[in-house]
């Protein structure tokens, strides 16, 4: 299935041409305001038809970067787009989602909507401009003590989320100037045909690479280095078609996170994330490795995972799937193959005790988790699956599994056919769940 998937993924199609920013008055000197400058660039290739919009070498200071169809944004080796952390300059609000909850909050750095073949490409550096004084405070963290002065998203979340769970639209959903909820770097909404290759992106905001409600999505050869909160590597959320390849992942968050949406919310969208490929990448430090939830209520299939390497002290886990009463959701046919782990905290984790637990109506369905092929130097746990009574986790086979060091027996409750095949822990071979409880 994974290869029906690749040979469906559309690359996009974009006209032969360039549109240098400099012939546009952008000016490299890291100090001038070359917002206005890149958006007559985008503007002219996209009245021509559509075309590479090229960032040259130097340092471009900008705001908010808006692509239209067919449009190449390519950075060239030795370029940066610094993006200024100033949040008025990321008004007017547009159509987005945060934490899987659809408003109308502050502009994505690059941001598209409802648009088809658009890339962006090269050697160039993505500096988002966060740090502890800038953007990252408003988690309730940093320098300024954002968490006691009151700046910070706490209301606007709880609000945010109260409002969707009572219905209110989404276009009445005003969460931009005052909210204190920081934009994700790269945002593609409802797009079709997108390619974000090469480029290194650091010190994001919020979430570095989110593609939403988008079909036919490829990520390849990117490097992600963010260490703020929530800096999570790659979320494709209700997405269809989706390539992640030959990354470097080494973020404050998950390195990839698949979601479909929250609550009400994700069920009144109610489209999964499905078909998606993760192969040839690296993952460092970040909670998670390859990740699926917590916002996975419209549901996520499909998956595969291969030929990937984890390892960091500071990588909390491998696999992970998260989810509670709340949510709902779930996930069916997850394919793990090929994965080298060095160092992490606990190897597979599936749990439906995430955040507000059992405190919910909706049963999480987690099922046909196949493993294989894996091998593992230094883990916590090899497993920490924690289903409800009601709602068991069904269906997990481990095939030709080798963990060298564990330093804790697993953690399983509330699991529906639990398969061992070929599993090794500590040199010994384990055949079945008593025995990674020993």
């Amino acid at each position: 299935m994974a290869k029906l998937i690749r040979a469906r993924i559309k690359m996009p199609e974009i006209p032969d041409q360039e549109f240098v920013i400099t012939d546009f008055n952008a000016v490299g000197d890291g100090q001038t305001d070359c917002t206005q400058a890149i958006a007559d660039a985008i503007g002219a290739a996209s009245a021509a038809g559509g075309g590479r919009v090229i960032v040259p070498g130097g340092v471009f200071a900008t705001g908010p970067v808006h692509l239209e169809s067919r449009i190449n944004l390519h950075l060239e080796k030795g370029s940066k787009l610094s993006f200024i952390p100033e949040p008025d300059r990321y008004l007017p609000a547009v159509f987005t989602r945060w934490e899987g909850v659809e408003l109308m909050g502050l502009s994505p750095l690059i941001y598209a909507f409802g648009k088809t073949d658009i890339a962006i490409t090269g050697e160039g550096t993505l500096d988002g401009g966060a740090d502890e004084t800038h953007w990252w405070p408003w988690k309730g963290i940093g320098k300024d003590k954002s968490n006691e002065s009151g700046r910070n998203q706490n209301a606007a979340r709880t609000k945010l989320f109260s409002d969707a769970e009572s219905g209110v639209p989404p276009e009445g959903r005003y969460y931009a100037d005052g909210a204190y909820l920081r934009p994700p770097f790269i945002q593609t909404y409802d797009c079709e045909n997108v390619l974000i290759e090469d480029v290194t992106i650091i010190n994001s905001p919020f979430w570095l690479i989110h593609p939403v409600l988008s079909t036919s999505v490829v990520v390849r050869g990117v490097t992600c280095h963010s260490m703020g909160p929530n800096s999570d590597g790659c979320d494709p959320e209700s997405c269809k078609d989706v390539l992640i390849e030959n990354c470097i992942f080494d973020t404050g968050d998950d390195c990839i996170a698949i979601k479909s949406g929250r609550n009400a919310d994700g069920r009144r969208v109610g489209v999964p994330s499905e078909n998606i490929i993760v192969s040839h990448c690296e993952m460092r430090a970040g909670h998670g490795g390859v990740v699926m939830g917590s916002e996975l209520s419209g549901g996520i299939r499909n998956v595969f995972v291969e030929n990937c390497r984890m390892s960091s002290p500071d990588l909390e886990r491998g696999i992970r799937i998260k989810t509670n009463a709340l949510r709902g959701g779930g996930v069916e046919n997850l394919n793990v193959r090929e994965i080298e782990v060095g160092t992490v905290g606990d190897l597979v984790v599936i749990n439906f005790f995430y955040e507000e637990g059992e405190n919910g109506p909706h049963k999480p369905l987690v099922q046909g988790i196949d493993i294989r092929d894996v091998h593992c130097g230094n883990a916590e746990r090899v497993m920490d699956l924690r289903g409800f009574e009601h709602a068991p986790i069904r269906d997990v086979k481990l095939t030709n599994v080798t963990v060298d060091s564990v330093a804790q027996p697993s953690r399983i409750s509330h699991v529906d056919s639990l398969v061992l095949e070929n599993v090794k822990v500590n040199g010994e071979p384990v055949t079945n769940r008593a025995d990674l409880l020993a």
